[in-house]
């Protein structure tokens, strides 16, 4: 029952595991997608991208997706004194969405954060499939166990709303298995978008990944691939670093970050492919574990 799972969490939460290394081998990451934005109020030109812990308290928190990479997150949301924030989820497949029981500040009765996705709106909604996801046999402690004042929102991707303190959230539907979200925050004449996970049409940018991106300081995208390896994997619902940096230059965005790597791709090869995109286009970055970015910086 809950008040059991409650008690097993004060006493024995210490030694619930994930299924990733606790210490990061991996230069490019070995984490599931979580990515996190720190909206700043002064100075208001000013918008950063965590990839990795967060340190500076007293801004407004926005995380996006919830996989594995997000209890670390929490750890340090919690060192810190984080107890607010908005999670934004792409989408519900595993890989999104499996570190999110392991996200300590949902633990806490003092902690507060909404929750919401924009492809379940008219399928059983993000609520459902998380509490699903913690359901027996396949985790310990139930979804209503969480301590914290947790808020579900669904809302239909292409949807435009307001976080308050000047914050805004623009989302475009993107092409992948069961449906996928594309943000962009704007925030003191800044943007970064997140664009992840989603397919291409060889010889047909995306029109709607297009007006998303436009102009943005920073564009965070599905990188899964290299168009070489691509046409082996039509359907598989991701694309490609050459596609994303020919996206970016058509709609003027000013930095690309690769990202969503293959699991397959190894440092090596990531750092080759780095190589490879900057002698292309100077916009490029390879997302790396840990790293921040900050838009316009």
């Amino acid at each position: 029952n809950i008040d059991f799972c409650k008690r097993m969490l004060a006493e024995h939460g210490d030694k619930i595991v994930l299924p990733t290394d606790c210490i990061i081998t991996s230069e490019f990451s070995d984490q599931t997608p979580v990515k996190a934005v720190k909206v700043t109020a002064i100075p208001a030109d000013m918008m950063g991208l965590d990839i990795g812990p967060m340190t500076i308290v007293n801004f407004t928190r926005i995380i996006m997706d919830a996989g594995t990479g997000i209890r670390n997150l929490g750890q340090d949301f919690i060192k810190d004194g984080v107890r607010k924030g908005t999670l934004l989820l792409t989408h519900s497949h595993w890989d999104h969405i499996n570190g999110f029981p392991f996200f300590g500040p949902a633990f806490m009765n003092n902690s507060r954060f909404t929750i919401a996705a924009g492809h379940l709106y008219n399928a059983g909604g993000i609520e459902n499939v998380l509490a699903s996801q913690m359901a027996n046999p396949t985790f310990p402690v139930p979804l209503e166990a969480l301590q914290a004042t947790l808020t579900f929102e669904d809302f239909k991707a292409g949807e435009t709303w307001g976080l308050g303190a000047g914050v805004k959230i623009i989302t475009a539907p993107l092409n992948h298995p069961n449906g996928a979200t594309g943000y962009r925050v704007e925030f003191g004449g800044k943007s970064i978008c997140y664009v992840t996970d989603t397919e291409h049409v060889i010889g047909k940018p995306d029109q709607t990944v297009l007006k998303l991106i436009e102009g943005a300081d920073i564009v965070v995208y599905d990188c899964t691939y290299t168009d070489q390896e691509f046409k082996a994997k039509v359907g598989w619902g991701h694309s490609t670093w050459q596609e994303g940096m020919r996206l970016c230059k058509m709609a003027g965005a000013r930095q690309l970050a690769i990202f969503h790597h293959d699991p397959d791709h190894n440092d090596d090869f990531m750092r080759q492919v780095e190589i490879d995109s900057r002698k292309e286009w100077q916009g490029t970055i390879v997302a790396r574990e840990q790293m921040i970015l900050v838009a316009g910086g």
